[in-house]
């Protein structure tokens, strides 16, 4: 059995060695997927995609590793937004991003989207997803009157993900800068939730390949196209 997964800043601070028959890789980037078919891959779990400068993980791919009877999970990040569009031929959900995107109640992918240091500093996340905002506001009604959790919110809200930071959330809802320590020291990750959640379900229950949908894998010129360029690729790093 060989589980593959993809992941990076949702589990910065993890304990991944609690995972040791999984095979960690970074945020996949397009023809990934398709590479860890190739790799041998038994079972595959997608956590962190990259976008931006690089081209995000193509759906068919992950249709081609389904047709393939490869289960593929996704959860947290890119692999919840994944995981809501392919559902329906068979890819497999987990979580409360997961299932706030399949249920409409989130459209943006914007909402999990950061900025996160390199591969040599650990993918450490540097600014902070809107889920993650909201969960962490919301969750201090204790602390807070509705006014200031409602300025705080509005304040996540309108900010682009590579600039939100508890720091210019506080500034921009006009209060005082004492709270950002405040707001850091009871910090809420969903996006990590979720992606414990299935590392955890990929170490302990595995992905069930039973009752997956019917459909036909269509082979069309784009994806032989993406599958030799990846592939070409892949011999010439390791040659």
């Amino acid at each position: 059995m060989k589980t593959i997964v993809f992941a990076g800043p949702s589990v910065f601070d993890l304990d991944v060695r609690a995972f040791p028959h999984l095979e960690f890789h970074p945020p996949a980037a397009s023809g990934d997927i398709l590479a860890a078919v190739d790799r041998g891959a038994t079972a595959i779990g997608l956590i962190d995609g990259l976008y931006g400068d690089r081209a995000a993980v193509w759906h068919k791919e992950i249709l081609y590793a389904l047709s393939k009877d490869i289960p593929v999970a996704g959860a947290a990040s890119m692999g919840a937004l994944r995981a809501a569009e392919c559902e329906p031929f068979g890819m497999i959900g987990i979580g409360e991003v997961f299932r706030a995107y399949r249920n409409g109640v989130r459209t943006s992918d914007a909402d999990v989207a950061i900025v996160h240091a390199p591969a040599e500093l650990g993918y450490r996340p540097l600014t902070i997803a809107l889920v993650d905002a909201e969960a962490t506001i919301g969750g201090m009604s204790d602390a807070l009157d509705d006014k200031d959790i409602t300025r705080l919110l509005n304040a996540a809200r309108r900010q682009h993900f590579s600039v939100r930071t508890w720091k210019s959330i506080v500034a921009q809802a006009g209060l005082d800068p004492g709270l950002t320590k405040t707001l850091a020291g009871n910090a809420i990750s969903v996006k990590q939730t979720d992606a414990l959640q299935l590392l955890t379900a990929l170490r302990d229950e595995g992905l069930s390949r039973e009752n997956l949908p019917r459909w036909a894998f269509q082979d069309t010129l784009f994806f032989r196209s993406m599958a030799a360029c990846r592939r070409g690729w892949d011999r010439g790093k390791n040659g």
